[in-house]
């Protein structure tokens, strides 16, 4: 017996939940590096030496600086992705006259993602905000732009932010967000299903039955073709984001606009490699932990 709307819905949020811990917990290292290459290009040469750096002047933990919020983030978007992505398949069925609970082409998964994103955005954010700072407050304070000595805390990045910009304070960085988030999950889910395509007719297995690893380069691909894709977009959601730490601080284009005209386009891409690099672990854990959990949870409505 197919389980209702309602209950789908939960099994859905709580598998993107599980997926969210599953891809923090292995890209966390690689997600601080990215957001520290990305506000403070010229501060470090090269991946390895941001990584040796953090080590250096904070020790190991600086690498997991930002991990509750993370976590939070993480689980609060995938939660809400997967659940907006079910309901979006549900509409996408419903507008092109397919029974529910029919199968979709990767075209028409890859745009309920994307329609999925809009709704996760505003679940993230906030949360994305606070370890952005967090992940950064060595560089800001070590560039001079706020006094050192600061508390870097979740609570203490909340506190600052609501007693200086109020709660849409929270939501500095949404517009670019959003830009970066349509498009993006496009190529997610789309690079995704079509690997799992691949596999399948390859196999000559069904999409589900593919086997872990297939899966696991499948969630890995579909987080590249994301980032590929977006990566500037999101380099400027993190100046954005941690700048405004420094006072108020420009929208998208006129960010975007003085990165370019300031330093060149190639700042736009710095801490790709550590973004490729962590995207197939952590892409890879999110989409087996998703596919896991929920295939466990949809067993308990089977006749």
């Amino acid at each position: 017996m197919a389980p209702s709307s309602v209950v789908q819905a939960i099994i859905d949020l709580s598998a993107g939940a599980c997926g969210g811990v599953a891809c923090v917990l292995c890209g966390q290292p690689f997600d601080t590096a990215k957001v520290k290459m990305q506000t403070f290009p010229n501060m470090y040469r090269g991946f390895m030496h941001c990584f040796v750096s953090i080590s250096r002047q904070v020790g190991l933990r600086g690498l997991y600086q930002g991990t509750t919020p993370a976590l939070l983030a993480n689980i609060a978007e995938n939660a809400v992705l997967f659940m907006s992505y079910g309901f979006c398949q549900d509409v996408v069925r419903f507008t092109i006259g397919l029974d529910r609970g029919a199968e979709l082409s990767d075209v028409q998964k890859a745009c309920s993602g994307s329609v999925a994103s809009i709704f996760s955005s505003l679940a993230l954010c906030p949360t994305e905000l606070v370890k952005c700072r967090l992940q950064a407050m060595h560089e800001m304070e070590a560039s001079g732009k706020i006094a050192s000595g600061q508390k870097s805390t979740v609570w203490s990045v909340v506190r600052n932010v609501l007693r200086t910009n109020g709660p849409l304070g929270l939501y500095q960085g949404l517009t670019t967000t959003i830009v970066r988030e349509i498009p993006g999950y496009f190529c997610f889910f789309g690079g995704y299903e079509l690997s799992r395509s691949l596999f399948a007719r390859t196999m000559k297995r069904d999409k589900e039955n593919i086997g872990v690893v297939p899966l696991m380069f499948s969630g890995g691909f579909g987080g590249a073709c994301l980032w590929i894709v977006v990566y500037p977009i999101d380099c400027v959601k993190s100046r954005i984001q941690v700048l405004s730490l420094a006072g108020r601080q420009e929208g998208f284009l006129k960010t975007f606009m003085g990165i370019v005209r300031n330093e060149g386009v190639w700042p736009l891409y710095s801490g790709l490699t550590p973004t490729l690099i962590r995207t197939f672990p952590a892409n890879g854990a999110l989409f087996l932990a998703y596919e896991l959990s929920r295939k466990m949870m949809m067993k308990q409505f089977d006749i």
